[in-house]
């Protein structure tokens, strides 16, 4: 039975901040290598930070920009994986031949394995999507990489798994903003503020409609439709001015939740994904039922693409 140890991760980032973020990943990845686990995951554009990027001019943003693999902050993400010989993954705004992506590496002691640009950007109308799915091999296990947004359009999903994913690694800066679903909104900063001295309501707030159950409505169902364990990372704290609740998890093909951290601090969770759940589990039941003549021209059929949340055309 193929086994791995899978860590996910939360923290709170410096906008535009690289040497400290990296500061962080380094620690949280010590800690995850010290507690067993084979590999880490990190939330989207945890290098740099998200949210304050729909502020930053073009020139802005392209000087925050690295190469990958020959940028600084990828190198340091190798030297990193190669001191505590464990495959990280995070993510950096990339820039190649003049177009600006958000873009996810996984890496180890030898290099990059894998970069995935994310589908569906929408922070800033600097960035370009990306135009390809990727499905890698990490530790004898098929990877695949979805950001943020891209996991909420069940196609992505359902492309990623077809094409061989067993683990689909989902970074993310969601939750807590506004939306037209009764119930989600920004969460208030006092309640942040106090979370030491009075936690409950923080963690109410951070548990209810405008945080992890929004996120439980739809997160489980990938996982379980698509049979596949999904790694689910988030920042906890303030992303930009946006108050994020953290709850990265790791949930298995059957969608149950394996591990999950419910921590306001910097902080990581780790699980054991087994190879036995993908068989069994009633997503690998439901492709190899799929009956693709009736729809492969539904599903293709051309169509124009809105992104852009309510939270950000307000």
């Amino acid at each position: 039975m193929r086994k791995l140890r899978i860590a996910v991760a939360q923290f709170e980032p410096k906008d535009g901040d690289k040497d400290y973020n990296l500061s962080v990943i380094e620690e949280l990845t010590f800690k995850a290598k010290e507690s067993g686990a084979e590999v880490i995951s990190f939330h989207e554009l945890s290098i740099t930070a998200y949210t304050f990027c729909k502020n930053l001019s073009r020139v802005e943003l392209e000087d925050m920009a690295e190469n990958v693999p020959d940028g600084n902050s990828t190198k340091k993400l190798i030297s990193i994986s190669k001191k505590y010989d464990i495959p990280i993954l995070a993510g950096l705004v990339e820039i190649d031949k003049g177009e600006i992506y958000n873009t996810y590496v996984c890496v180890n002691k030898t290099g990059v394995i894998a970069k995935y640009r994310k589908i569906h950007p929408f922070i800033s109308k600097y960035l370009s999507p990306g135009s390809e799915y990727v499905v890698f091999n990490l530790k004898n296990w098929k990877c695949g990489i979805l950001i943020c947004y891209d996991n909420n359009v069940i196609e992505n999903v359902r492309a990623t798994s077809i094409l061989g994913a067993e683990i689909i690694f989902a970074p993310h800066v969601t939750m807590c903003t506004p939306s037209s679903m009764p119930g989600r909104g920004y969460v208030d900063d006092k309640l942040w503020q106090e979370r030491e001295i009075n936690p409950d309501p923080l963690r109410k707030e951070f548990d209810g409609p405008k945080g992890r159950e929004w996120l439980m409505r739809w997160l489980p169902a990938r996982a379980y439709d698509n049979g596949v364990y999904y790694v689910f990372t988030n920042p906890i704290g303030y992303d930009g001015e946006h108050l994020k609740n953290g709850n990265s998890m790791i949930l298995d093909p059957y969608g149950d939740v394996l591990t999950e951290i419910k921590s306001f601090e910097n902080h990581i969770s780790i699980a054991t994904a087994t190879d036995d759940k993908l068989t069994l589990s009633g997503g690998y039941r439901y492709k190899k039922a799929r009956k693709p003549a009736l729809y492969k021209d539904i599903i293709g059929a051309d169509h124009s693409s809105e992104t852009k949340p309510i939270w950000l055309k307000d």
